[in-house]
């Protein structure tokens, strides 16, 4: 039941009834429990609690869950209305589950977001196009026209008919005021600014454009591979019009999404919790970063809802954690130390799924860089599954919502695929347009997540 003290009621309890037919969906996982997984080592050696959790985790279910979340809301700014209908999906979900569920909400930054539209329909319409607008130009405007490439903002070359186009052009920081007032002098309505070109694997990221003043004209900065898709279309064309839409979100407000059931040791006994972070970054649909780690939550809350536990379990979705973990931060800072004793641990899930070959390692992540009770549970699981060869850890590493738990002390470890050689390796998709269901999740890598995650909470919570 559903905790609705000062807090908003849902409006998405159907949606997953009515995700996007389109999807192209990845291959589902075919084996059975006892079935070696793809790249195990050997066959599971599974207790009979173990069974109780694989027998009944759906890859397929999370993925519909992953549909309404990345498809049919989309990028979920945090303390935007859409990260807002996302925590209202969640919480509804966990609802049904038969948890006890809360909003917590909490104080984030104004945001500045653009979307850009393709007049003619020529951009390829599988990803993205959502992109971010510069507080310092003009905002709550559409405006639409030719696209102008000028090369560089250090050294523009200004074609004779600016008037009236969007003007794209390489962003330099300190070139950008005098780029822009000069564009705006020119008579052109809108500026796209576009990244440098990141090393592979990592791709740029759309941003919002600092350092301008009152500009005239809306000003928009946009991914790496958004630049890529407009120069590439502009070369094989005579004309490509877009428009550009800029809106401010002001005096937002975010929120954590937590989910209840108390265990037999009652009212003051040891709690459990598996987490991920709903949100994501400005012009990605988060599909991966981190739907996957939110779907997981959901999918390990509903299989557990039926299990006898001595631990309280906690499932929660953080909201914000792409702008510095305010979500998880804010709810630890809540937490008396009474609370915080009671903590066996935080099993915290970022990007779990990615279809990425080379993410061929998963890694087991800990802010301090020491083991805990929750890399100990996720190891013994991976030993248990015929994964721990493909395990690494634990590593020293934070940015993601462990960090907030360990930070105080409590238990805790983030969970995620990703390459070989580093942590930091990360799939080219990552906070871009391109992070999709088609283009960068793998049911299989779920699948084994779940299990993973799941076989550990339910025998830390167990007893």
């Amino acid at each position: 039941m559903t905790d609705t003290s000062g807090l908003s009621r849902r409006g998405l309890l159907g949606a997953v009834a009515g995700v996007t037919a389109a999807t192209a969906i990845p291959a589902a996982p075919a084996w059975a429990a006892d079935d070696q997984r793809p790249g195990a080592l050997h066959h599971p050696k599974l207790d009979r609690y173990d069974r109780q959790i694989v027998s009944e985790l759906s890859s397929e279910r999370a993925l519909r869950h992953l549909q309404v979340l990345s498809e049919d809301i989309g990028p979920r700014i945090g303390g935007t209305a859409s990260e807002k209908r996302a925590a209202d999906y969640i919480a509804g979900q966990l609802d049904r589950f038969g948890y006890r569920t809360t909003l917590q909400p909490f104080p984030v930054a104004d945001k500045f977001i653009a979307q850009i539209e393709d007049v003619r329909g020529i951009l390829p319409d599988d990803l993205c196009w959502q992109a971010g607008a510069a507080p310092g130009g003009k905002l709550d405007v559409s405006v639409e026209g030719p696209v102008r490439d000028v090369g560089p903002a250090t050294a523009p070359v200004w074609p004779a008919d600016v008037a009236g186009s969007i003007v794209i052009a390489d962003d330099t920081a300190a070139a950008r005021p005098a780029f822009v007032a000069e564009a705006a002098t020119r008579g052109a309505v809108g500026v796209i600014l576009l990244p440098a070109d990141l090393v592979f694997p990592r791709r740029a990221s759309a941003f919002q454009p600092a350092g301008l003043t009152d500009a005239p004209i809306p000003v928009i900065g946009v991914a790496q591979v958004q630049k890529r898709l407009i120069r590439e279309a502009l070369a094989v064309v005579t004309s490509l019009p877009l428009r550009i839409s800029t809106k401010a979100h002001r005096n937002l407000i975010s929120n954590n999404v937590i989910g209840e059931r108390r265990g037999r040791s009652g009212a003051n006994g040891p709690i459990v919790m598996v987490s991920g972070h709903y949100d994501s970054v400005i012009g990605a649909p988060g599909a991966n970063d981190d739907g996957s780690g939110t779907v997981l939550t959901m999918e390990l809350a509903r299989v557990m809802s039926r299990l006898n536990t001595n631990a309280t379990l906690r499932f929660a979705l953080w909201g914000s954690e792409e702008q510095g973990l305010i979500g998880s931060r804010y709810h630890v800072a809540q937490l008396p130390q009474d609370q915080r004793d009671r903590y066996k641990a935080v099993f915290q899930n970022d990007m779990v799924a990615t279809s990425w070959d080379p993410a061929i390692t998963y890694w087991i992540l800990s802010f301090t860089g020491l083991a805990n009770t929750a890399t100990d549970a996720v190891r013994a699981s991976g030993e248990r599954l015929g994964y721990a060869p493909q395990m690494v850890g634990p590593v020293l590493r934070g940015a993601s919502d462990h960090q907030s738990f360990q930070e105080v002390g409590i238990a805790s470890a983030n969970f995620s695929w990703r390459g070989e050689i580093s942590p930091a390796h990360l799939e080219p998709p990552y906070h871009s347009p391109e992070d999709t269901i088609a283009k960068n999740v793998s049911l299989e890598r779920l699948q084994v997540s779940m299990e993973l995650i799941g076989t550990a909470a339910y025998a830390t919570a167990r007893l």
